[in-house]
């Protein structure tokens, strides 16, 4: 197992460097520069500018540059934000969003994995009641969910602060927005995985020779669980680097948010920043999703080559 995680690791390297080499030129081929937006630049302000960070340098060079930069740490400073290096604002920015996905991931799986339990078990009106509360998560976007939870616990019963990130329970309202849809899939997922195992000769066999209904769907869950660690590794990526509707909604200072505002401002840098801190999660969960399967699923770890 050990072997194999070195050597997904690895073979990330490259991946990663692709994904940050793509996006270096990406940015820089969209019309406009980080100082167009500014007003009363002469000419001789702009390129001076330039000058200064070096945007007046060949493409070549400025990659060089940069990939020098990145192999000692440094993201270099921000266009936009003065006295501001690229790694303190991404530390800063991403703290706000992994708190904000923690929350989140931890409430998607406690919700989701329960209703997706309940529902594979159910029968009748409780079952189809969970499908229909998951199909709604599902369909119901963010942008609607959290004006409706802030109009009801915030503005009707006053329990929580409408907007901003000052006390602990600011968190709660973007966290439960946030899992709503993830939560919703998780649920489904695992409800039709659940059945499906729960319809196969071995649990049919072990529930007539006696053994608890209960004690079957826990051993179920096992191989059933392996659709929804799929899913969970861009899921786990995407809530803990932050949305920027929920962000932008409970007008939280997170790194989704931040995201798109450098990239309005062509803020390179920055923009490179949050990529870089987005492409290591989806690599990262992504390995350790195909762990978490192999140790799941021995076919799926024979598939894979993984041995223990």
């Amino acid at each position: 197992m050990i072997r194999y995680a070195l050597r997904r690791i690895i073979f990330a390297v490259p991946v990663f460097f692709i994904i940050i080499t793509a996006v270096f030129f990406m940015v820089r081929f969209v019309p406009g520069g980080p100082f167009d937006r500014e007003r009363q630049l002469s000419p001789e302000t702009l390129a001076a500018l330039n000058a200064y960070y070096g945007l007046d340098d060949s493409l070549p060079v400025q990659y060089v540059k940069f990939l020098k930069n990145l192999s000692r740490g440094d993201l270099g400073p921000s266009y936009k934000y003065q006295n501001r290096s690229v790694t303190e604002l991404v530390r800063e920015k991403a703290k706000v969003s992994l708190e904000l996905g923690g929350a989140a991931l931890a409430i998607a799986l406690t919700v989701g994995l329960a209703c997706g339990a309940v529902s594979a078990m159910g029968r009748g009106r409780l079952s189809g009641a969970l499908d229909a509360v998951s199909l709604a998560g599902i369909c119901l976007p963010a942008f609607v969910v959290g004006p409706v939870l802030i109009w009801i616990f915030s503005l009707k019963l006053g329990w929580f602060n409408a907007m901003g990130w000052r006390e602990a329970r600011d968190i709660v309202l973007p966290s439960v927005t946030l899992a709503l849809f993830y939560a919703a899939w998780i649920a489904k997922l695992f409800k039709d995985s659940e059945a499906r195992e729960l319809a196969k000769d071995y649990s049919r066999t072990a529930i007539a020779k006696g053994e608890s209904p209960l004690r079957v769907a826990a051993e179920a869950s096992r191989a059933a669980l392996s659709p929804v660690v799929s899913y969970l590794a861009p899921a786990a990526a995407g809530m803990l680097t932050g949305s920027f509707v929920v962000e932008s909604i409970f007008n939280i200072p997170g790194l989704g948010k931040f995201f798109i505002s450098s990239a309005l401002d062509s803020d390179y840098t920055m923009i490179m920043g949050c990529v870089m801190v987005y492409a290591i999660f989806i690599i990262c969960f992504n390995i350790l999703a195909d762990i978490a399967l192999a140790l799941l699923n021995p076919r799926v770890a024979k598939e894979l080559g993984v041995r223990k």
